[in-house]
């Protein structure tokens, strides 16, 4: 099971044949350019390569009228004149004789990566292709979209696969209004969008694409739409939409597959439409790193999000809180004192390239963008993603083929000296598995491997994690970010000194000692686990931005297998990657492997059904959320406070 590229190149024939200053960003390098990188990276070799198909006309038939597909065919024959004439009827649209082929070939391979992934050939993929597809409505073009690809994909899951749950998340700087009033009143697709709406005054400049709309009949609350009301939202504003937003209700729909309508228009280095080939290239090969399991690069700059974005995500959570037992319980405050709407206001323009405007963005993007590629450059992908030290031999051979299965340990000189202080690592056991640790440890820090996993004893367990910290400390870790799960005491010795944060899941009560040293205990319900882990743990990890995370699965942990590995999972994101797992070798046989595939990439297994969270798990978590806010800002959107900056 791997990733999927579906393309083909038919889909760079159709092209602007008119001057037209809005349209002419739509061309076919947008795909060449995206292509050549994957190939540069080596990314295109690493993918099942599936060549597009055309949708058919029933296919396409399941979202758009049979005469707008009449009327798609017909513009084949049509002459340059008289193609003007019908583009000027929709807009920003423009059509060319290949128009339908390629929107039928864009339409196919969104059709061709589904059947792929439910039939389990692959485990995800991506289908590069022109058109795009989120604004086309039932029978009209908009905004270069011909036919709504991802939509037509959605319905064809339906009807061919018998799937009763589809999330459809759109991160277009724009909004995808074709998706959201195909789809406004069905209850087995969520619509998600995060999208650029300034009150409203932004295009497509509609009302329905405020928070407020939520969707109609039976579809109410299906739909999700997160407006960005100001410009230049950064890292920690698209961080907070998904933990305080997208993730906890995706978790409760629990759905059988996700769909990804992928814009770049607000990456970084593009000014404007997602049309400026470097940033869009640099994009599409990051998130096909993604697809493939790599290690995402971890975020820069500060993650305090901004007083609009967190005006913007409550508004959301309001009128999302009937609909969604997830929202309900993390306490939703109103919002208090929002920023006066201005509808009427001057609509944005659009930046045409050529004008002044234009221009000035695009040379402080450009800037941006060439300053994030030199980090990159400067921390590259380690060569092993994922290794493993195991007590049990038989349990590799249920592992991904291509994690490595370490069995080199650190000096014994230096094994010894670290684990002196310690009468727990006195043992023979214990001391072989503390010098493989230390080896894992280093290979991670020196950028030689990712990832890893290491059994313990038992009985060492709280021994072997006060090393490791002090380690990986002393090794170069400038910020070790420890989360411990179980019967584990902090060391006593331990300095609130900024470098390291201590969260303990599994405490007696919930508090928060000092700003870095915070205890919780393990919820019992799935809806608490997951509350506690999108609206502390990760907001915690993320303002911290460590540069390494340790997690101790201790003795009596509690945590069953799917959490323990949806925790290991998502905690990949905030250190890039770098992530060393303990595990106690007295937790279940698959503990380890079911590890090892989440840290290699894979998804982890589903929690089961959605179980509403206690009010004693509700009270200790707002507890903590309400001590630790002051010092950790991505805490905020989930706090009771309410109002603009507070949450």
């Amino acid at each position: 099971m791997g990733t999927a590229l579906v393309y083909h190149e038919d889909m760079t024939a159709a092209r602007l044949l008119w001057d037209d200053p809005e349209c002419e960003i739509e061309c076919p390098e947008r795909l060449t350019t995206a292509l050549e990188r994957l190939q540069q990276r080596g990314l295109e070799q690493r993918c099942l390569r599936l060549a597009a198909r055309e949708a058919s006309e029933a296919e396409l038939g399941l979202v758009h009228s049979p005469e707008y597909v009449a009327l798609l065919q017909g513009t084949q024959a049509l002459g340059t004149g008289e193609l003007q004439t019908l583009s000027g009827q929709y807009d920003a649209v423009y059509f060319h004789p290949s128009t339908f082929h390629c929107a039928r070939l864009a339409a196919g391979a969104a059709l061709q990566l589904v059947d792929a992934v439910l039939a389990g050939a692959v485990r995800n993929g991506l289908a590069l292709v022109r058109p795009p597809g989120h604004h086309s409505q039932r029978a009209a073009a908009n905004g270069f979209c011909v036919f709504n690809n991802v939509a037509i994909a959605a319905k064809h899951a339906q009807r061919q696969h018998g799937l009763h749950r589809i999330l459809i998340v759109d991160w277009d700087v724009h909004h995808g209004q074709g998706i959201q009033y195909i789809f406004e009143d069905d209850p087995s697709v969520l619509y998600f969008s995060w999208h650029r709406y300034e009150h409203g005054r932004f295009w497509p400049y509609l009302r329905e694409s405020d928070a407020d709309a939520v969707g109609q009949g039976p579809g109410l609350g299906f739909t999700v739409n997160l407006p960005w009301n100001q410009v230049g939202m950064g890292n920690a504003d698209y961080v907070a939409a998904f933990l305080h937003v997208l993730l906890p209700v995706a978790f409760e729909f629990n759905p059988e597959l996700v769909l990804v309508s992928a814009g770049f228009d607000s990456a970084i280095g593009d000014p404007e439409g997602g049309y400026h080939l470097e940033s869009l290239s640099q994009s599409v090969c990051m998130m096909v790193q993604a697809l493939l399991g790599d290690p995402a690069p971890p975020l820069s700059g500060p993650m305090v999000p901004h007083a609009s974005a967190l005006e913007s995500i409550q508004s959301v959570r309001v009128a999302q809180a009937p609909h969604w037992m997830s929202l309900q319980q993390q306490g939703v405050a109103p919002v208090l004192s929002p920023s006066p709407r201005s509808p009427e206001g001057r609509p944005s323009p659009l930046l045409l390239p050529g004008g002044p405007e234009f221009k000035a963005a695009a040379t402080q993007d450009v800037a941006a963008l060439s300053s994030l590629l030199d980090q990159l450059r400067l921390n590259p992908t380690p060569p092993v993603r994922t290794a493993v030290a195991l007590t049990a031999p038989d349990a590799a051979l249920a592992l991904p083929s291509d994690v490595l299965c370490e069995e080199r340990s650190a000096p014994q000189e230096e094994t010894q000296a670290w684990a002196r202080p310690h009468e727990a690592l006195a043992q023979d056991r214990a001391l072989t598995a503390l010098g493989k640790v230390l080896y894992l440890l280093d290979r991670i820090l020196d950028g030689q491997v990712s990832s890893g996993i290491a059994v313990t004893p038992a009985s060492a367990a709280a021994a072997t994690l006060d090393v490791a910290i002090r380690c990986g400390l002393s090794h170069g870790a400038q910020r070790l970010l420890c989360l411990a799960v179980g019967q584990l005491d902090r060391p006593p010795d331990l300095t609130d000194d900024g470098r390291n944060l201590w969260l303990n899941i599994g405490g007696k009560e919930a508090a928060a000692l000092s700003m870095f040293h915070v205890s919780v205990p393990l919820p019992g319900t799935t809806g608490g686990f997951l509350s506690c882990v999108l609206a502390l743990v990760l907001p915690l990890a993320y303002s911290f931005q460590p540069d390494l995370v340790l997690v101790a699965l201790g003795p009596a942990h509690g945590l069953r297998d799917p959490q323990a590995a949806l925790l290991a999972a998502l905690l990949r994101g905030p250190a890039g990657g770098r992530v060393l797992v303990l595990v106690d070798e007295e937790s279940t046989p698959q503990l380890a492997v079911v590890l090892a595939r989440v840290l290699h990439g894979e998804a982890a297994p589903s929690l089961g059904p959605f179980s509403m969270a206690s009010p004693e798990e509700v009270q200790a978590l707002m507890q903590l959320r309400g001590q630790l806010e002051p010092r950790w800002k991505m805490l905020q959107v989930a706090s009771e406070a309410g109002g603009p900056g507070s949450g």
